[in-house]
């Protein structure tokens, strides 16, 4: 995704755009709605690629009900917005005639913030999909001022997480065909003539967004949330299932079964683990010690801290400090070999050493190189300074472009969204009065001026 755009959602009431990158940091003082960006970037995925209604209390974010996400101007009920609206606009090599935009609007259906109407555009040409008339969804296609109603379907949309792709516009009736490029058939007899390369236009839009939607959830699952909140570490764990959490409480069971089904993988994840943990300072090796050769006996997590002379004793994961335990379920997930498009973040540096924190800055602009986009809500000045040193040094493929910046600032019944650069020296551009004077005000007081 390329830029967001937000209206009368949670605490943002006016329409305003945030601009992402490979590397976007969300900055802000605590409850200015940095984890409600989080949580419609994936209400955004669910709607845009995966054809279903978003769940707004998915863990690890639970906004409530309707009336508590759309934007509230004061006490009563009559003062909750009657919609929201969020899209995105995004750029990728699978997509043929540049940039598209993605819109939807939410209305409210017994609680739920149902998406009513969704829209994509590509230049000239559009498709949307309308259901705000209740179950009955009805398909339009456009170019420029053109605009054809293709057909409607009665949808259950209310009893179901499924929705109507945008891309299938169920059925063609009559059957149409192509001829030389262009389109031999219509779906009603009054569709004025000459208009089929524009009609045109908007079926291969339908197909371009078919194409992209199918990569996104086929070759990239679903954007990986994780919380502030990890799972407590044990002395010894049974095995599980392994299966995708907010609190990493999986991830012991994910690299016991890597470690004991596919040791090319496990090497090489556990390098990398190890790779970060040295320059982080949290542990110089990792490894899984089983209690049985079957796949179904308990294990433990290792952890070896060396010494200048020695290597050190193996520790449990439970003796070697919370911020190990609390820091590996969300490396895992960045450096596992299936890892997602997308990561949205929420205060990695928890429970982490100001050094180690600013080491996760450079893991950022790692991953962020090597094609992954990654959203993190994060307090720490350590992430921020390397993010923006590893920019200056070229320590990665990263350009200042590829970083963002969003800076959330409290006013009086919303929040502004300023999106905030970095240039080729690490400098900071475009950053509101705001931004930075806590900091200042402190250093101040702190030299007695």
């Amino acid at each position: 995704m390329d830029s967001v755009t937000l209206k009368n959602y949670r605490c943002f009431r006016d329409e305003q755009t945030a601009r992402l990158a490979p590397l976007t940091l969300l900055v802000g003082e605590n409850s200015t709605g940095k984890t409600s960006f989080l949580a419609i970037l994936r209400a955004l995925w669910d709607v845009a690629f995966a054809d279903r209604v978003p769940d707004f209390r998915e863990e690890p974010y639970d906004l409530g009900s309707f009336e508590d996400i759309a934007y509230r101007r004061g006490v009563g009920v009559a003062d909750v917005a009657n919609s929201f609206e969020a899209g995105f606009v995004l750029s990728a090599p699978y997509l043929e005639n540049g940039a598209v935009s993605f819109h939807s609007t939410f209305t409210n259906s017994d609680g739920v913030a149902l998406p009513t109407i969704r829209w994509i555009s590509n230049k000239d040409a559009w498709i949307e999909a309308n259901s705000a008339e209740g179950n009955i969804v009805y398909f339009h296609l456009g170019v420029h001022e053109k605009t054809w109603e293709l057909v409607s379907k009665r949808v259950l949309i209310n009893n179901s997480l499924e929705l109507p792709s945008l891309h299938s516009y169920p059925p063609f009736e009559p059957d149409w065909e192509w001829s030389d490029g262009q389109i031999v058939g219509y779906w009603d007899d009054s569709y004025p003539s000459g208009y089929e390369s524009d009609l045109l236009d908007s079926l291969n839009l339908g197909l371009q967004w078919q194409i992209y939607e199918l990569h996104s959830t086929d070759a990239n699952p679903l954007p990986f949330a994780g919380s502030p909140i990890r799972a407590r570490p044990k002395r010894t764990y049974d095995p599980i299932r392994p299966s995708r959490d907010a609190e990493g409480e999986y991830i012991p069971a994910y690299l016991a079964n890597l470690y004991r089904g596919n040791s090319a993988e496990w090497q090489k994840l556990k390098a990398s683990l190890e790779d970060f943990g040295r320059k982080s300072g949290l542990f110089d090796d990792i490894s899984v010690m089983s209690f049985g050769k079957t796949s179904g006996a308990p294990f433990q997590i290792r952890i070896r801290k060396w010494g200048k002379h020695r290597k050190g004793v193996e520790r449990n994961l439970i003796d070697v400090g919370y911020g190990v335990s609390q820091a590996l379920p969300m490396l895992t997930e960045l450096l596992r070999p299936d890892a997602p498009q997308m990561f949205l973040l929420q205060q990695p540096e928890v429970h982490l050493h100001p050094s180690a924190q600013a080491a996760l800055g450079s893991l950022f602009c790692d991953v962020a190189a090597q094609g992954k986009q990654l959203i993190v809500e994060t307090h720490s000045d350590y992430i921020i300074d390397r993010v923006r040193m590893d920019v200056r040094d070229k320590t990665t493929t990263l350009k200042p472009d590829d970083v963002s910046i969003l800076y959330f600032e409290r006013g009086e019944l919303d929040v502004k969204i300023h999106s905030i650069t970095i240039d080729e020296l690490g400098n900071l551009s475009n950053t509101p009065h705001s931004y930075g004077d806590f900091f200042m005000a402190e250093t101040r007081r702190l030299l007695g001026v």
